[in-house]
């Protein structure tokens, strides 16, 4: 997802000025916002107050360091670029997937940010009597689930359908784009979910098989240059999806196909359970193995969900 950059941009902000973290809702969740980056954080265990002290820690330096790097991080992607922030690193390395895809490592900023966080919970002792850690950076999601223990995630666009995982598991990170979400898209789909390794790695692919969902010709399809909504914006002259009409089956398929390849050639790389994607109420899943794929049980409400593409209070 490619957060709009302009919010990182100007002169290098305090590591302080503007933070806020505070519990709220009924779980008490940890919420940490500062400018762009908004964070619901959740773990169990005894050390719960703990982690969330070593999250408030790993979290309040980001937009600095990041705004050190943001011109770099705008640009688009060049292979063997180095940058020095633990969360520009994340982002450049996931861009490898693109392969000659246009993409900036802004793409990946909001998945980044949740693994930085995830990882340095991760790091502290009081991790070890947790069973589920998540860390929800606007709807893209870094989580954990130790052994024996079960993750749930609701998908977006899939009402009647989530992702169950048990621990151990290499997946760790869910996200989700569209054109009709808090960033641009070059595509059409509605939403594609990523289930992958990281949720940096999750967020870059969501975007690429998210652009590549598209009817490039089609005449009633609204497209504006990027910088016209949004002069900072990473994507630059590059046309950004901006309206949809009601498409034919045969071109809501096309669509869905064009996204279906992208998806497959993401995945090849490793690194990516699998995608859903969603365009006008057709569904496609890519990849997910369907043990992974369940209905909702009864207890569909469990406290205790992910939910991607959604930032839940």
């Amino acid at each position: 997802m490619t957060t709009h950059p302009e919010a990182y941009a100007g002169s290098r902000p305090s590591a302080m000025a503007g933070f806020q973290a505070a519990l709220i809702g009924q779980r008490q969740r940890l919420h940490i916002q500062h400018g762009p980056i908004d964070l619901v954080i959740d773990a169990d265990g005894p050390g719960r107050r703990a982690l969330f002290e070593r999250a408030t820690g790993a979290a309040m330096p980001v937009l600095s360091t990041l705004a050190d790097e943001l011109d770099g991080l705008r640009a688009p992607y060049v292979a063997g670029r180095r940058f020095n922030g633990p969360v520009a690193c994340r982002m450049q390395s996931v861009c490898r997937i693109a392969g000659d895809s246009f993409v900036t490592p802004m793409a990946a900023v909001a998945g980044s940010v949740a693994d930085h966080v995830l990882a340095a919970m991760l790091d502290d002792e009081a991790a070890r009597d947790s069973s589920r850690i998540s860390v929800n950076n606007g709807g893209d999601i870094a989580f954990w689930t130790a052994d024996g223990a079960t993750t749930r995630a609701l998908i977006a666009g899939l009402p009647a359908g989530m992702l169950t995982l048990t621990g151990p598991t290499c997946w760790r990170g869910m996200a989700s784009s569209g054109w009709g979400g808090r960033s641009h898209s070059l595509g059409i789909a509605d939403s594609v979910t990523v289930l992958a390794e990281s949720a940096a790695l999750a967020d870059i692919a969501a975007t690429l098989i998210a652009n590549d969902v598209d009817l490039p010709d089609h005449p009633m399809i609204t497209r504006q240059p990027a910088h016209d909504l949004d002069p900072a914006s990473d994507l630059a002259g590059r046309m950004v999806t901006t309206g949809v009409p009601s498409l034919a089956d045969d071109e809501i398929a096309a669509a869905l196909a064009a996204g279906r390849v992208t998806a497959t050639r993401v995945m090849q790389q490793g690194g990516i359970a699998g995608a859903v994607l969603v365009l006008q109420d057709r569904i496609e899943t890519v990849g997910l193995a369907d043990s992974l794929l369940a209905g909702q049980p009864a207890d569909a409400d469990r406290p205790d969900d992910i939910k991607a593409g959604d930032n839940p209070s």
